[in-house]
C-alpha cells in the first residue's frame, strides 16, 4: 500500500532537482568561451555519432538469428542481388511440414523431414557408391524442393533484412505441401484452395509486393505446375487454383515441371538422392562415374499401366523384356520407385542408355537420377527435357541426349538398334557432357552451399535474378522469358 506514495514522492524530489540541474549547467556554458563552446560541441556530436553508430551494427547483429545466420558478404559483391525472404505465418511452411504424417494418405512422410528436408541417410548405397562419399546420399524425396529452397534461402550469401534495399522478395509458401495433403480422397476444391487463398490475401497487403504488384517477387513450388492450375470448380478436379489467383499473376514460380507457355514458369531440377558436402564429393563422384564399366546397352526403370490403351510406357518394357542381353528392367509396378532404390541407382550406372518417356505428366524424376548416375538419357517426349531446364542441362540436345520420336516407336522402330548405332567415341563424348553438368542439377548439402562450385540452387537464383534485374529495368512487361520458348 506504501509503494505508490513512495514512487509519486521520488518523482516530485527528481522534480525538484531539475531547476538545479539546469542552472549549473547554464551557468557553467557561460563560463566558457565561444571557442571552447564550439569544441564541446564538436565533440558531443562525435560521441552521438559514434553512439548511434555502434548501436545501428548492434541491432543489425541482434536480428540475425543464431539459427539462420547472414553470410559476412561485402555488399559490393551482392549489388542488384539482395533478396529479401518474408518471414510468413508458420501456417504457410514450418506447420504443414511439421505435421508430416498428414502429408500422404498412403505413406507417413516424417522420415522425409530429417537432416533439413533432405530424408535418411541412404546407408543401404554402401558398396554401391564410394564409401569415402557415402554421407552425401539421401533418401530425398522428390517433392520436398520447397523445403531445400527454403533453407538455403534462409542462407543465402545476399539474403537482406532490410526490404527496402532488396533486389527481389521471396515467398517461402510450402504450397505443394498445402495442396497435396488433400490431392487425394474425398476433399474439396475449397480445402485444396484455402492455404492459397490466405496466402494470397496476406501477401497483397505487404507493403513491398504492391510496389510492382508482385513484379519482383518468386516462388519455388515443390510439385509439377498442373498441381496448382486447376480450371473449375468441381471437387473432382484436381489440384490447386492457386497460379490463378490474381496475387500470382506476375510472381515468378519456379517447380520441377513448368507450363512452356507461360512466361513465369521456370523449371528446376528434381531433387536427387545426391548431395554433395564439398566440391571433392562432386570431383570423387564424377571421377567414379567416368571409369565405371557398364554391362547393359540400355535400361528401361518404369512400370506398364496396363489400364492405358496402348500404354507407351508398356512398350518400352516389352523391347526391354525382348533384348534383356543388353537392357536390364526395373520394373517398378512391382518394386516401389517413388523414393529411389538401390536398385535404381545400380541399374543406371550399369547401362550406357537409359530410357526416359514421361511420366504421369511430362517430366519425371527419373531424369536426373539417370544422368546422375552417367547413364544417357533417351527421349521420347521434347517436353520431357528440352523446353524445361534449358538453365540446368546442355543447349544441344544431342550433346548429351538421344531423341526417338514416340510415334517411331509405336510405328516399329526397334531401339536397341538405334542405340547401337553410336560408336563408343560418340557414347562417351555424350557422358562427358553429363559430367560436365552434374553439379548444375544436384542440390548441395550444406546450407550456405558449395565454396566455388554453383548448384542447381545457385544456378536457379542467378537466373531469376538476372531476369528480374532486366524485366523491371526495362519495363518489358515480362516478355523476357520467350526466349525460351
Amino acid at each position: 500500500m506504501m509503494s505508490q506514495p513512495s514512487t509519486e514522492l521520488e518523482g516530485l524530489e527528481e522534480h525538484a532537482k531539475s531547476p538545479k540541474i539546469k542552472s549549473t549547467i547554464t551557468s557553467s556554458l557561460s563560463r566558457l568561451t565561444p571557442l571552447h563552446r564550439t569544441l564541446l560541441f564538436a565533440v558531443i556530436l562525435f560521441q552521438v555519432f559514434v553512439v548511434l553508430y555502434f548501436t545501428r551494427t548492434r541491432n543489425v547483429s541482434i536480428s540475425k538469428s543464431p539459427d539462420q545466420p547472414l553470410p559476412d558478404v561485402e555488399a559490393a559483391e551482392c549489388d542488384s542481388r539482395w533478396i529479401y525472404v518474408y518471414d510468413l505465418p508458420s501456417m504457410y511452411n514450418s506447420d504443414l511440414k511439421d505435421k508430416c504424417e498428414q502429408l500422404d494418405p498412403w505413406q507417413n512422410k516424417c522420415e522425409k523431414n530429417l537432416n533439413d528436408g533432405f530424408g535418411q541417410e541412404a546407408m543401404e548405397l554402401s558398396g554401391i557408391v564410394p564409401e569415402s562419399i557415402l554421407p552425401a546420399w539421401y533418401w530425398t524425396d522428390q517433392f520436398w524442393g520447397e523445403v531445400m529452397f527454403h533453407n538455403r534461402m534462409l542462407n543465402y550469401e545476399c539474403r537482406t533484412l532490410e526490404p527496402e534495399n532488396a533486389t527481389a522478395f521471396y515467398i517461402p509458401f510450402y504450397a505443394g505441401f498445402a495442396v497435396g495433403k488433400y490431392a487425394w480422397g474425398n476433399h474439396t476444391t475449397r480445402e485444396r484452395d484455402w492455404h492459397a487463398e490466405m496466402l494470397s490475401k496476406w501477401i497483397q497487403e505487404q507493403k513491398w509486393w504492391k510496389r510492382f504488384s508482385g513484379s519482383n517477387h518468386f516462388i519455388m513450388l515443390g510439385r509439377v505446375t498442373w498441381d496448382f492450375r486447376r480450371s473449375g470448380e468441381a471437387d473432382a478436379e484436381w489440384g490447386s487454383s492457386f497460379l490463378h489467383m490474381p496475387a500470382m499473376q506476375k510472381v515468378v514460380r519456379m517447380s520441377i515441371e513448368r507450363n512452356i507457355w507461360d512466361n513465369l514458369d521456370i523449371a528446376v531440377p528434381y531433387p536427387t538422392i545426391f548431395h554433395p558436402r564439398f566440391e571433392s564429393d562432386i570431383v570423387e563422384w564424377q571421377r567414379f562415374i567416368r571409369s565405371r564399366h557398364r554391362n547393359y546397352l540400355f535400361t528401361f526403370v518404369g512400370g506398364a499401366r496396363k489400364s492405358f490403351k496402348n500404354d507407351f510406357r508398356g512398350i518400352l518394357q516389352n523391347q526391354c523384356l525382348n533384348e534383356s542381353t543388353v537392357c536390364r528392367n526395373v520394373d517398378c509396378s512391382r518394386e516401389k520407385c517413388s523414393d529411389g532404390t538401390t536398385s535404381i541407382m545400380e541399374t543406371f550406372l550399369d547401362s550406357d542408355f537409359c530410357l526416359q518417356p514421361r511420366g504421369d505428366t511430362f517430366t519425371r524424376r527419373s531424369v536426373f537420377d539417370c544422368m546422375l548416375a552417367g547413364s544417357i538419357p533417351v527421349f521420347f517426349w521434347r517436353r520431357t527435357a528440352y523446353l524445361q531446364y534449358q538453365w540446368f542441362v546442355p543447349d544441344e540436345p544431342e550433346s548429351y541426349s538421344v531423341f526417338i520420336h514416340r510415334d517411331d516407336v509405336r510405328n516399329g522402330t526397334n531401339i536397341r538398334k538405334v542405340l547401337e548405332g553410336y560408336g563408343r567415341e560418340e557414347v562417351e563424348r555424350m557422358r562427358e557432357k553429363i559430367i560436365e553438368y552434374i553439379p548444375k542439377f544436384v542440390y548441395a548439402k550444406p546450407s550456405k552451399g558449395l565454396e566455388k562450385t554453383r548448384d542447381a540452387f545457385d544456378v536457379a537464383v542467378d537466373g531469376i535474378l538476372s531476369k528480374i534485374q532486366d524485366a523491371i529495368g526495362e519495363g518489358d512487361d515480362w516478355n523476357w522469358m520467350n526466349e525460351y520458348e
